[in-house]
């Protein structure tokens, strides 16, 4: 049973690297859902997703239909698959906005530090299930 589905930057090399993280935890336990953002029917199979919006920062939705995004997506995340449980202190109040704001600087840079983590700031053809 699917618990979450997340919508992720499938041409981002930092993207497809956590969400093969999460892929790989979740194998056995089929909690998630992954939605390459790139695919080109994303926008007729959820129309209520704002592609751009979800290109700038992660989104995700819960079985209930209620959307996470940003920090709060990435801790959803990891708690289905039960791991890193430390991100919790990220909403701590005097935390949160701070996990945010770095958030949000990570997101708009992604691709220039994809580069030089990777070597490559975009893939054509990453997948996750490798």
């Amino acid at each position: 049973m699917t618990q979450l589905t997340v919508f992720y930057d499938g041409q981002c090399p930092l993207c497809v690297k956590e969400m093969r993280q999460l892929y790989r935890y979740d194998k056995h336990l089929q909690r998630l859902r992954f939605e390459d953002l790139n695919q080109t029917d994303i926008s007729e199979r959820y129309p209520e997703l704002d592609r751009q919006k979800a290109l700038d920062i992660l989104h995700v939705q819960n079985s209930q239909g209620v959307w996470l995004r940003g920090v709060d997506a990435n801790i959803a995340l990891w708690q289905a698959v039960n791991r890193k449980r430390w991100l919790r202190v990220l909403r701590w109040p005097l935390l949160a906005p701070i996990a945010d704001w770095a958030y949000l600087r990570f997101a708009n840079n992604r691709y220039t530090l994809s580069r030089l983590v990777t070597g490559q700031s975009r893939c054509s053809s990453c997948r996750i299930d490798q």
